[in-house]
């Protein structure tokens, strides 16, 4: 395989190029996790790869439950189907707490202050309550538990990796917490080396070609735990050396017919990027400066045929929305007049 041909299979397998999903639910349970801090940004990855479908309507699946926003996986938020979140959290919470547990000690945080607020928390949302981090903050003021800012973002992170909560509907522009309990069913129970596959599976799935330190990237998980999970689905996989490096895919992969121009404004920390540790058959090792900034944040970018040609980012005025842009390098007539097009699907995603 070449690099085209990696970035192109990639298109395809996470549904950006030949999309296949009827809800955003399927897309969201088909990728497994969808990195999701920027959440405007994370609602386009979603719709992006469900034509027609409008940020209105992407929002109301999360406000409706069908789609749980919370942490797992790495120290960061995801989209996650809810029938998956109880054996996600539970294989990729020991190592996300594992990951937070310096900065917790530095801030005065430990086990018995969150029992204490995961129990204060419990209490202020059940009934069906939703509420926002401010109002949880000012409950737990009220038993004596004064946190600050970066204090409380940790209690309510450990909150969600003990399955004690997760997001509610929004509150106009505002985020809400709701008992997980009360919002997400049962769901299947996984061991951990079941989770481990199966959380395998569904990577190998869409987002390969990738190789097992793309995975392990991904997931978070130990090295050893990374392998023992590819192990387990080999047996699905087929696998190609490129450059030294082995490059997995779902045995019953076909390439779709390409189309000769693909371009495509892709959010924020979307899929196609965040997720590989190697991102060089996308991403020119030159331009990953302007791409990805020191502290970690992918940039929205310009991608055509599978290559980053650019950044963009957006502005709402009433019901418009301005898009600009900014190119590495210069574009054809052609790609011009595909990335028109590009803008015109964000624009009647966003401002439907």
């Amino acid at each position: 395989m070449t690099n085209a041909q990696i970035a192109a299979f990639r298109l395809q397998n996470q549904g950006i190029t030949h999309p296949a999903f009827t809800s955003a639910k399927a897309v969201v349970a088909w990728h497994g996790a969808m990195q999701a801090q920027d959440y405007a940004h994370s609602r386009w990855a979603v719709g992006l790869r469900l034509p027609g479908s409008t940020d209105a309507a992407i929002e109301q699946a999360v406000d409706r439950g069908e789609i749980v926003r919370t942490h797992v996986l790495r120290p960061t938020w995801h989209l996650v189907a809810p029938e998956d979140l109880r054996w996600m959290l539970a294989l990729s919470a020991p190592q996300v707490k594992a990951a937070a547990a310096a900065m917790n000690r530095q801030i005065g945080l430990d086990e018995s202050v969150f029992k204490k607020t995961n129990t204060l928390l419990a209490k202020a949302l059940e009934g069906g309550r939703y509420l926002t981090r401010s109002e949880l903050v000012a409950e737990l003021e009220k038993s004596g538990i004064v946190a600050s800012n970066l204090q409380a973002a940790h209690i309510m992170m450990w909150a969600e990796l003990d399955a004690v909560v997760c997001n509610g509907p929004r509150r106009g522009k505002q985020v809400t917490y709701a008992l997980l309990d009360e919002r997400v069913p049962p769901g299947v129970a996984l061991d951990r080396r079941d989770a481990a596959a199966e959380l395998a599976r569904r990577y190998f799935a869409s987002h390969a070609p990738a190789t097992l330190a793309d995975f392990q990237w991904w997931s978070g998980l130990r090295a050893g735990d990374a392998r023992e999970a590819l192990e387990a689905v080999k047996h699905l996989l087929l696998s190609e050396i490129v450059e030294g490096q082995a490059y997995w895919l779902l045995q019953d992969f076909r390439p779709a017919p390409a189309p000769s121009l693909s371009v495509h404004l892709l959010p924020a920390f979307d899929e196609f990027l965040v997720s590989y540790k190697d991102r060089s058959a996308s991403l020119d090792s030159s331009r990953k400066v302007q791409t990805i900034t020191g502290n970690g944040i992918f940039k929205p970018v310009v991608v055509v045929n599978g290559r980053v040609k650019g950044i963009w980012s957006r502005t709402f005025k009433k019901d418009k929305v301005l898009i600009e842009k900014e190119f590495y390098e210069e574009m054809s007539e052609a790609e011009l007049a595909g990335l028109k097009e590009a803008v015109g699907r964000f624009e009647a995603f966003a401002v439907a």
